[in-house]
């Protein structure tokens, strides 16, 4: 006996398509960063002073003076800017800039990755062990 014919146009039959929920584009992070709560783990900051952050991937011709503009509006309240000592007018290429208070760091963390002069700067909470280890290195 002859098969059945079986409709080979199933697939082409639109009310049946699935179709991909359109994309909610106010939950994808186009949102200026200073507009969100940064991402960071706040039991990762120091429970008391100095409140420093690690500045990485600094443009050699940084100065105090642009560090200290670009947390404008953050209580700061030291920066360092190590120098290669072999030659020193050349900076490291990294740097701490430290906060009168806990939120000046919380906001500061939240500029990790904006620019400053042509590089996107890392913002991170400096390591206090790291750090003291570093100075006694620097000055001693």
């Amino acid at each position: 006996p002859a098969l059945p014919a079986v409709s080979t146009t199933w697939h082409s039959n639109d009310d049946d398509v699935y179709r991909a929920p359109p994309i909610d584009r106010s939950i994808l992070p186009t949102a200026p960063r200073a507009a969100r709560e940064p991402n960071i783990d706040r039991s990762r900051l120091p429970k008391s002073p100095p409140y420093t952050a690690f500045l990485g991937n600094l443009p050699y011709d940084v100065t105090e003076e642009s560090i200290k503009d670009f947390f404008r509006g953050l209580n700061i309240s030291a920066v360092r800017l190590p120098r290669e000592p072999t030659n020193p007018e050349r900076l490291k290429g990294f740097g701490y800039a430290e906060f009168e208070d806990i939120d000046s760091l919380f906001q500061a963390l939240s500029l990790n990755e904006e620019s400053l002069g042509n590089r996107r700067i890392r913002v991170d909470v400096a390591d206090q062990a790291q750090d003291k280890d570093r100075d006694d290195r620097c000055f001693g």
